[in-house]
């Protein structure tokens, strides 16, 4: 083909305007076409000639042992836990409420301070209950006083009915009158004992050691019976309160170890003990509540905070572990693949928790087993496999993703025989992408 031609057609496929072209040019195209489309249908043939070569080398690569890597199963002491979350909440907490109506004069206390049991925290009209029981003192030194009149006017009666002088109608009158006084000594000290334990009540005190955590009321508040007051906390002792599975019912028992954490305090450790184990499973959730009773004399962890942790179940027990990278997991199975005898073997396994970057089995696997960290994707039941050094051996070139490039290097170098010299005219305008 004539440069001209060749100028033309390449300035054609640049611009994208073929009305440049002539009917000769046109001609000499076409006949091109028919050259390039022959050449193309060759080099295709050879690729795929080519491809036939490779998947027949695949498949006699299938044949033979397959290169894995393989770590030992090491024993070592482990605490068999379970993962538990939960909330640490006060051992001994209580709503304080007033006992008594009235007006409350005065708080002695605010949320944080802490108190001792028997101490004054507010006091409620003190002064309207100091006068009841003055009132009542009053009227009990009043009906002993008829009290004491009546009986000695039943004991001179009783002397004047001796000598006949009274009659038995006088008499009956005097022994009534003797008991009346007596019963209403009795109501009026019930009286007086309720007016002393108002005025106890009206002063308000704390039930126990422990933390103000919140105070309800202010002074000059009129409070009714059971208006709440303040929320006291005893914050030596906490509850952490969390759940267990039920599979897990059989295994949790009174004073094992539980450790947690807190956000408050990263990197610090904090225990306590089961002592606390509910006797039901929740239909919802099934699981199970339990209790560990945490000391904290110092007060540095506070109630309702979360916490994370572990619930030992046994402590120092040998159990294998084997690197992450070895577990396979699928349709809900979970299987190693171990090595003996240059051939392969899938095991299920029960799986623990990772610690250390290492994985706990609880079931499935012994010390000094073989177990294929590196692949396992080529691995069957009885596959013949080839130990390799801990580097990755590098693998080969797919057959199937060098068959694009083959054919499309085939395709340009068979234009390029056609046209000549075409340095000059970007391939990418041919349908090219690299060479």
């Amino acid at each position: 083909m004539e440069t001209a031609t060749k100028f033309t057609l390449g300035k054609a496929l640049l611009s994208g305007k073929f009305d440049l072209l002539d009917s000769d040019v046109l001609t000499r195209c076409s006949v091109l076409r028919r050259a390039v489309l022959g050449s193309l249908f060759l080099s295709a043939s050879l690729a795929l000639s080519g491809c036939g070569k490779e998947v027949v080398k695949a498949k006699v690569n299938r044949d033979e042992s397959v290169p894995v890597q393989v770590a030992k199963v090491d024993i070592i002491e482990l605490d068999r836990s379970i993962a538990v979350v939960g909330t640490l909440m006060a051992r001994t907490e209580a709503l304080i409420a007033a006992q008594v109506e009235g007006q409350l004069e005065k708080t002695l206390v605010d949320f944080g301070h802490r108190v001792t049991k028997g101490q004054e925290i507010a006091l409620i009209d003190t002064l309207s209950y100091e006068a009841l029981v003055r009132q009542s003192a009053a009227n009990l030194a009043k009906a002993r006083a008829s009290a004491l009149n009546g009986e000695q006017s039943l004991r001179r009666v009783q002397e004047l009915q001796t000598s006949k002088i009274s009659s038995a109608s006088e008499l009956d009158s005097a022994v009534a009158a003797a008991q009346q006084a007596a019963a209403e000594v009795e109501s009026i000290q019930a009286a007086d004992a309720i007016a002393r334990l108002n005025l106890e009540r009206s002063r308000v005190k704390a039930p126990f050691d422990g933390t103000v955590s919140e105070r309800i009321a202010t002074a000059g508040d009129y409070l009714k019976i059971a208006s709440p007051l303040y929320r006291i906390v005893d914050d030596s002792e906490l509850k952490y309160v969390i759940q267990a599975a039920e599979s897990h019912a059989a295994q949790v028992r009174l004073g094992q170890l539980i450790r947690f954490t807190v956000d408050a305090w990263p990197g610090e450790t904090f225990q306590g003990k089961v002592f606390l184990i509910s006797p039901s499973v929740n239909t919802t959730t099934r699981s199970f509540n339990l209790g560990a009773l945490v000391p904290n004399p110092d007060r540095r962890l506070k109630a309702n905070t979360f916490a994370r942790g572990e619930l030992i179940l046994e402590q120092s027990v040998l159990t294998p572990v084997v690197p992450l990278e070895c577990i396979i997991s699928f349709a809900g199975v979970t299987k190693v693949f171990t090595v003996a005898d240059g051939a392969s073997r899938g095991k299920e396994v029960i799986l623990g928790r990772v610690r250390d970057g290492k994985q706990e089995i609880i079931e499935g696997l012994k010390g000094g087993e073989l177990v294929v960290t590196s692949g396992q994707t080529k691995l069957y039941e009885g596959a013949k496999v080839r130990l390799q050094p801990a580097t990755p051996a590098e693998t080969g070139t797919n057959s199937s993703t060098a068959l694009p490039s083959l054919r499309s290097s085939s395709r340009k170098s068979a234009v390029h025989a056609f046209l000549g010299s075409t340095a000059w005219l970007p391939t990418s305008r041919l349908g090219f992408r690299g060479s």
